[in-house]
């Protein structure tokens, strides 16, 4: 059973300007990341790294579901048979959530007490691919993986310190990721059916912090993103305190302004698509920030008016 959340306290609610951002509930992890709306489920599904949990959210109901592990759990994915596909330190594993059980997929191409996967998403053809970061940060030594169908990971690219922000267009033939401490987010060619990348480009790029320089004066680090039906690319500016939504062009179009400093991935949910949630962090923030912004941590959400692609399913 889930935990009923309905007779909490009234979550609070930060209207920052339009729209109206509020916490989809009270409850905050330490590091959520990974969030991703489920269809057949009506739930929204997130991770919170160094908790090593996996939670749903079911909000027709106001029950939170989680699920503890022995290791850091940083990404996941939805599966036709009703299990899931988690990117863990410990590698690649496929998780039912009815039964706790946990099986190996792939093992971690990587040192874990260095490194661990990260972002992971599937392309519209279901198959997984999934960064990592460096955690040393220095030198850029973390990479982007695909899983094959016969559970094999492919390095596919190098010289990222933390990748992110994994998403691809609505016609399925650009795809983009992250470096997010080299404040950069990539687009590439996609070629569909076998999977393969090429021109490789930058998209969008931003100033990185300065040494001295306030937090308010910083407009954050590209960290996890999600599309919409027009194309646009939806980032989390991580210390930022916003999103930015960008044109297929990179343009940015519009800036939403969040009650926390530290967002991490906004993903689309609802029957409709047209809630945009978004994980946040308090993981070592200041003990200041923490008493002048209670929401962090939590999950946020917010109405717009154009949809967002749904969740790809990993084949």
């Amino acid at each position: 059973m889930g935990e009923d959340l309905s007779s909490t306290q009234p979550v609070a609610v930060a209207s920052v300007g339009q729209p109206t951002v509020r916490a989809a509930f009270a409850q905050p992890a330490l590091l959520g990341e990974s969030p991703f709306w489920h269809p057949r489920e009506k739930a929204l599904y997130f991770c919170d790294i160094p908790g090593r949990a996996l939670q749903r959210f079911d909000p027709r109901h106001c029950l939170l579901d989680h699920w503890n592990f022995e290791t850091d759990v940083a990404s996941a994915a939805p599966l036709l048979d009703g299990s899931l596909l988690l990117a863990m330190r410990d590698g690649l594993w496929r998780f039912d959530p009815a039964t706790g059980k946990r099986t190996a997929v792939a093992k971690p191409p990587y040192e874990p007490a260095k490194e661990r996967f990260n972002d992971g998403k599937c392309d519209p053809q279901g198959r997984f691919w999934v960064g990592t970061i460096y955690e040393p940060r220095d030198p850029p030594l973390a990479a982007l993986y695909r899983l094959t169908h016969g559970d094999k990971l492919v390095r596919q690219r190098d010289g990222v310190t933390t990748l992110n922000g994994l998403g691809w267009s609505p016609n399925g033939r650009t795809m983009y990721w992250s470096d997010t401490k080299a404040h950069t987010i990539f687009a590439a060619d996609f070629e569909p059916a076998m999977g393969e990348i090429s021109n490789v480009r930058t998209f969008a790029s931003f100033p990185v912090k300065q040494a001295g320089q306030s937090l308010e004066g910083y407009g954050g680090r590209p960290d996890g993103a999600a599309v919409d039906a027009e194309g646009c690319y939806w980032v989390a500016m991580f210390e930022g305190q916003r999103l930015l939504r960008l044109s297929p062009e990179g343009e940015v179009l519009r800036e939403v302004k969040l009650p926390v400093r530290c967002p991490t991935m906004p993903c689309f949910g609802g029957d409709d698509l047209k809630t945009i949630y978004v994980t946040t962090s308090r993981e070592n923030r200041p003990p200041a920030e923490l008493a002048d912004q209670p929401l962090a941590g939590c999950v946020l959400a917010f109405e717009v008016d154009v949809p967002g692609l749904p969740v790809n399913f990993a084949l």
